[in-house]
């Protein structure tokens, strides 16, 4: 290594071989690249300092067109970059409420609750009333399970924040958090297109509906929306966690989401900037357009309908669905196109809408829209009383 560096300084002294806008000197761990000095092994910089050094006429490595005071240039970059080892971060939520600590919980539980409650009873109605057993209420279910899965990610996190009051989350808890927001947001997104489909061919195509619409379909439809997410999300949560976090680990949000981690971040992110326009591209713009297209085809074929009742009908077995999509897109799309130089309470808000108050409004319009939910509600609700009476 040794040897290296000195072939390496002969040849830096030899006036034009080098160009003065590129100087490359490497050997070891020790790197000059258009004057910038990456990292130092000590025991080459010992080997500088008593062996190279002191044959020169000042303290510095004298590069043609250029000088640079070794020691003193690394330690300045080093701390101007200000680059230190993170190995937790500090979740603020909602710090800056501190008389309201316990309200939010009270709230925030009361949701959650609600959110299991509602969506755990969507998908009991799906699997054991026989009138749900079609594509439509299989979609649902599979909905449902999705929306407590979603919110059991960020939920219990921030009820432990706001009782306990330690902020504190590790980087592989964030890592994993993170991973599974990300890629049950996608699933959420894909499913919806799904369920948009299946309106689109009951409507449009009623006749080939049960053809189209088979069991097999409706799996490889769900399985696909489960799945399909999971590479490109592993590699954006890997991008992010293989940067440095140099600015602070205090992360202004309720949880580890990609915009807060990227605000105290460091170096250069533009390969996570590629993959994150690309996911949403595929992830949530494709599915947004086929929803848009779905929805265009049901409302022409809707108003060429003869009768009023026949109108309303056609409408009713989708609008339950698009009051979820416009809740859900809507409350992203504006929480994510915000500018944001910084997060500010607007933000955490409107997260808080489309992480939590969504899925719990969602069992009550598939419930209070939906003629069969509310009848297959009716016939389970007699028998466990029946039955618990019985007892």
């Amino acid at each position: 290594m040794y040897a290296l560096a000195l072939i390496c300084y002969v040849l830096f002294l030899l006036p034009g071989l080098f160009l003065p806008e590129v100087y490359l000197f490497a050997a070891g761990n020790l790197a000059f690249f258009q004057g910038e000095a990456t990292c130092l092994d000590s025991s080459l910089l010992n080997f500088w300092a008593n062996s190279v050094l002191p044959h020169q006429n000042s303290i510095g490595l004298i590069i043609p067109n250029l000088t640079f005071p070794l020691v003193e240039y690394t330690e300045n970059k080093m701390a101007e970059r200000n680059i230190t080892i993170v190995e937790e971060f500090i979740l603020l939520g909602f710090s800056d409420l501190p008389n309201l600590q316990g309200f939010l919980f009270g709230i925030f539980l009361f949701i959650y609750m609600s959110i299991l409650f509602g969506n755990g009873l969507i998908i009991i109605l799906t699997k054991v009333s026989p009138a749900l057993q079609t594509p439509m209420y299989f979609f649902l279910g599979n909905f449902s399970f999705l929306e407590i899965c979603y919110t059991s990610v960020i939920v219990p996190r921030m009820l432990s924040d706001l009782w306990t009051q330690k902020r504190n989350i590790t980087l592989l808890a964030c890592a994993t958090q993170l991973y599974f927001f990300v890629i049950l947001g996608c699933t959420e997104f894909l499913l919806l297109s799904v369920m948009a489909y299946d309106r689109y061919v009951a409507i449009c195509r009623p006749l080939y509906y049960p053809i189209i619409m088979n069991q097999r379909v409706c799996t490889q439809l769900v399985t696909g929306s489960w799945i399909s997410g999971i590479p490109v999300m592993l590699g954006q949560t890997y991008q992010v966690f293989s940067l440095p976090f140099c600015h602070s680990n205090k992360l202004n949000h309720f949880c580890c989401d990609i915009l807060p981690l990227m605000m105290v971040a460091c170096g250069n992110t533009s390969v996570l900037e590629i993959l994150i326009y690309g996911g949403a591209v595929l992830y949530i713009m494709l599915p947004f357009i086929l929803i848009i297209r779905s929805y265009f085809k049901i409302i022409a074929t809707i108003v060429k309908l003869p009768s009023a009742i026949g109108r309303f009908k056609a409408f009713s077995t989708c609008s339950s669905h698009l009051t979820v999509v416009i809740l859900f897109y809507g409350s992203a799309i504006i929480g994510y196109s915000r500018p944001k130089s910084k997060i500010s309470g607007t933000d955490k808000v409107l997260s808080l809408f489309y992480t939590i108050v969504t899925p719990m409004f969602n069992p009550i319009i598939y419930s209070l829209r939906n003629k069969d939910v509310i009848d297959a509600l009716r016939k389970l609700l007699p028998k466990s009383f029946g039955s618990a009476n019985n007892k």
